[in-house]
């Protein structure tokens, strides 16, 4: 992040003088004086093993940054003082400390004052402390040395150093140095992912990011990049899908425990050595200590126990792959034994809830239809369990969630809502030797005529696939491409009932679609990338307009007129009727 000097506080450019070069502004770019002594103390440590210590000033350093490298040898020290030599005569001293503390680095990935501000302290540069400007101005000699997580007191005392320093050149007093120098050593990261977990999010933009600049220029470019994430959207999608993710496992039966570490004895211990599985959230680890018949007693490694009421475990049902369902339950040990190692989430004070680990995987995105501009997205039920994005990487079958593209198909070639279409037994010759295929309703039920939009609203698949067959399935599969929800459908009349491969991605791309008119838009998790220096190198919105931007002063003037350039994808009037049609799924009948 570019801060222009004149932005940098004073006292931090004082901090960082005190520590790397108070000389900055006497010396022409070399301190002979700093030479003599970085000799002096080489000879001294010669035999020791020591790597060698050097004099570098900061124009020096801003020579070695942006043109040298870091190799250890007499001769890059040589080059580094005839380039920095030359610098002193092309730049001032303000333009080459503007320089240096924007591109040096400070540990943990992060380039620059401002950046190292925000990743140690979540703070800007005017907000910070003399203390923590101080542990700045620590980092450049040893960046890795002096992390405060993994080096506190090393981290201290070179802190309390800088802050001696400043005392000694009079950019602070003593009382100020004393007071500083007590304040304990914290950090308050950068609130990143607190308040939300987007991993699945910021894994796509990053894999965005790497395609379109390369790896260097992601990790190390300085791109500032402004994603569409809205945080309320992304909690509550990440909660309906884990909600309805568990609910779905749990009507599916209860695998079992854990692990059974009967008998009892030095229970604590055992469980203590037993590791959470990845995907448990914030749920513990607990033991069935002793079974009631209303509860079941368990204990955690802390010693602590609580009870989980039957009703807390009703749904868990033993279910076998193999055999089958087994008996309802009606009682805690027809779920649980004495030993069983299980996890829990806790309800009220020491009341407890079965839980297992869901086996079914989901994706859930939320998009602006307006603009294909991705709020929210999920792309699983818990990134530490799975990194794969099922929102975006899984090609699954969309099954009856394709058949608005085919009426929609219908409604472009001179069918409407209100036309009758017969919903009965069907079938169709698989060609030579392949029998006949024979769709079938999902209620096992036929309506015989029905309009097209109750056909629609009951989802049904034999008036469907009799739909496609009329007007023909080379015209769905041209919808559908055109709708960007697949490349290249086979024109096959399984396909008009989802059989196809798709993400969702693309899927809610098609649906937003029908929303907007028929416009067509591009989905993106991002809105602009600037570069280091504040240019922007990437907005998603590239409609023109005149009459806004950064250089326009606001003075009650009309809100800018920004024409929609975008392509008219399909006929407006059918994307309404089709969003009317949509609308009587979700609604019950007037």
């Amino acid at each position: 992040t570019l801060i222009p000097i004149e932005a940098v506080p004073k006292r931090l450019i004082q901090a960082f003088l005190a520590a790397e070069d108070r000389n900055f502004y006497h010396h022409p770019g070399v301190d002979f004086a700093g030479i003599v002594r970085a000799v002096l103390t080489n000879v001294e440590n010669m035999g020791r093993g020591r790597r060698p210590v050097g004099a570098s000033t900061i124009t020096q350093q801003v020579a070695k940054n942006f043109l040298l490298g870091n190799e250890v040898s007499y001769k890059r020290k040589i080059r580094e003082a005839i380039i920095a030599f030359r610098i002193e005569k092309t730049f001032t001293k303000n333009q080459i400390l503007e320089l240096y503390l924007n591109e040096i680095y400070l540990g943990k990935g992060r380039y620059g004052v401002a950046a190292a501000a925000l990743g140690y302290f979540n703070k800007s540069l005017d907000e910070l402390t003399l203390p923590e400007m101080a542990y700045l101005a620590a980092l450049p000699k040893a960046p890795n040395n002096y992390q405060i997580e993994d080096h506190p007191t090393e981290a201290k005392e070179r802190r309390d150093w800088v802050l001696s320093r400043m005392e000694d050149d009079g950019a602070i007093s003593e009382k100020e140095m004393e007071t500083a120098q007590l304040q304990p050593l914290d950090i308050t990261p950068q609130l990143l992912s607190e308040n939300i977990d987007a991993r699945y999010f910021a894994e796509d933009i990053r894999r965005d990011l790497s395609s379109r600049y390369g790896e260097n220029a992601l990790y190390e470019g300085g791109l500032s990049v402004r994603s569409t994430l809205d945080p309320f959207y992304q909690q509550v999608a990440a909660a309906a899908l884990t909600v309805g993710l568990i609910r779905y496992d749990h009507r599916h039966g209860y695998r079992g425990p854990l692990q059974n570490i009967a008998p009892l004895q030095d229970w604590k211990t055992k469980l203590g050595v037993i590791q959470k599985p990845k995907g448990s959230k914030k749920w513990l680890l607990a033991v069935v200590l002793e079974n009631t018949a209303k509860e079941s007693r368990i204990g955690f490694t802390d010693g602590t126990q609580g009870t989980i009421p039957f009703k807390n475990m009703s749904w868990a049902r033993h279910y076998n792959k193999k055999t089958g369902w087994g008996p309802f339950v009606s009682k805690p040990s027809d779920v649980l034994k004495v030993g069983d190692v299980i996890l829990v989430k806790p309800t009220g004070p020491r009341i407890y809830a079965l839980q297992q680990i869901p086996q079914v995987q989901g994706g859930l995105i939320v998009m602006d239809p307006h603009t294909g501009r991705v709020l929210a997205m999920q792309g699983g039920y818990d990134y530490d369990f799975s990194e794969f994005n099922r929102a975006t990487q899984a090609m699954r079958q969309p099954g009856s969630s394709f058949k608005p593209f085919v009426y929609v198909t219908a409604l472009n070639n001179g069918f409407t809502p209100s036309n009758l279409i017969l919903d009965g037994p069907v079938e169709f010759s698989m060609g030579q030797g392949q029998g006949m295929w024979k769709p079938e309703n999902y209620q096992k039920d036929f309506l015989g005529l029905i309009p097209l939009r109750r056909g629609m609203e009951l989802s049904r698949n034999t008036m469907t696939v009799r739909l496609a067959d009329y007007i023909g399935m080379k015209k769905v599969s041209a919808t559908a491409k055109n709708f960007g929800v697949f490349d290249n459908l086979p024109p096959y009349l399984a396909m008009a009932l989802g059989a196809g491969e798709t993400t969702l991605m693309r899927m809610v791309t098609g649906y937003a679609q029908f929303v907007n008119g028929g416009k067509r838009i591009t989905p993106t998790l991002i809105d602009r990338i600037q570069d280091r220096h504040g240019a922007t190198i990437y907005k998603h919105d590239t409609r023109n307009c005149t009459d806004c931007g950064p250089r326009v002063a606001w003075e009650k003037q009309n809100v800018p007129n920004t024409p929609d350039n975008r392509e008219q994808m399909n006929d407006p009037r059918t994307s309404y009727q089709i969003v009317s049609l949509l609308e009587g799924v979700a609604r019950p009948p007037a």
